[in-house]
């Protein structure tokens, strides 16, 4: 089942993604869900979601407008240099998983605007699979880590690298640089994440490619980690990581310019596809 967030005639409302249309669940259950995040924080929510996969759909796509797959995530927890290729690209040696954060304001949705700040250049492209928490917890062990997982999407965790120095978080958190989407594909499509390959393309040319195999601190590890120091909420959102191939390190670099077409395009989950806009101001 894909899950998609989005407006529709100015109304914010989320529903079940198909090939014919989207099935509005926000009309049928929204007296009992407010957005995406209060189904999946409801234990019998997916189950009373999947009900529904079969009805005639509502609307068609061309007539949404999509919003971040989770609009208002608790938590954005991002993984830094967790493929070998890009800790090689950035010289990188701690053994540690590398954590910092982004701001849910920071977030775009599918179809949207990227928006490129007027004072840098430097907007680079990572492509990542981001993990979206279903079931809360604290100190998660390993083994149960992939239980408490809603599903899978695709992350374009936009980078202003010279603003993010050694600390990331000046670099990852400008506005409408972080695109998340299309789509929610839950966990049970897709029972083992180390399946998976993601792709980034930069107008139309492959720029990044790599197995979610090739994880250095793999998903379950991620989570066992993270909420060893902070409590995951439902809809909290784990970005497990770029590949290597980023701008900054070609030679020579390679930065994201207005009119530009990024896609990230994972398996079994789809392609998130975004436009460069310069900043206006």
């Amino acid at each position: 089942m894909k899950l998609v967030s989005y407006l529709v005639s100015g109304r914010a409302s989320f529903g079940i993604l198909t090939q014919y249309g989207i099935i509005d669940l926000g009309q049928k259950l929204g007296q009992q869900f407010s957005d995406l995040k209060s189904l999946i924080t409801d234990q019998d929510g997916l189950a009373i979601a999947q009900t529904f996969v079969h009805s005639p759909c509502d609307i068609d796509e061309q007539h949404i407008v999509y919003l971040p797959t989770i609009p208002n995530p608790n938590k954005i927890l991002c993984v830094g240099m967790n493929y070998a290729e890009k800790r090689v690209e950035f010289n990188e040696t701690c053994s540690a998983p590398t954590i910092f954060v982004r701001f849910p304001d920071s977030q775009t949705g599918h179809k949207t605007n990227i928006i490129k700040p007027t004072v840098s250049n430097e907007l680079d492209y990572e492509g990542e699979l981001a993990v979206i928490i279903g079931k809360a917890g604290s100190h998660i062990l390993k083994e149960e880590a992939l239980t408490h997982v809603a599903g899978y999407s695709c992350y374009m965790d936009g980078s202003i690298r010279d603003w993010q120095y050694s600390w990331f978080t000046a670099g990852k958190n400008w506005p409408n640089t972080g695109a998340f989407g299309p789509c929610l594909t839950t966990a049970d499509e897709i029972p083992d994440p180390q399946t998976l390959f993601i792709t980034t393309y930069l107008n139309g040319q492959q720029v990044q490619h790599d197995t979610v195999r090739n994880l250095v601190h793999t998903i379950p590890e991620l989570i066992a980690y993270i909420s060893s120091f902070t409590h995951l909420s439902a809809g909290d959102v784990i970005i497990t990581g770029s590949p290597g191939g980023v701008g900054k390190k070609r030679n020579p670099p390679l930065f994201m310019q207005e009119g530009d077409k990024i896609e990230v395009d994972i398996t079994q989950i789809g392609r998130l596809t975004n436009t460069v806009v310069s900043e206006k101001r």
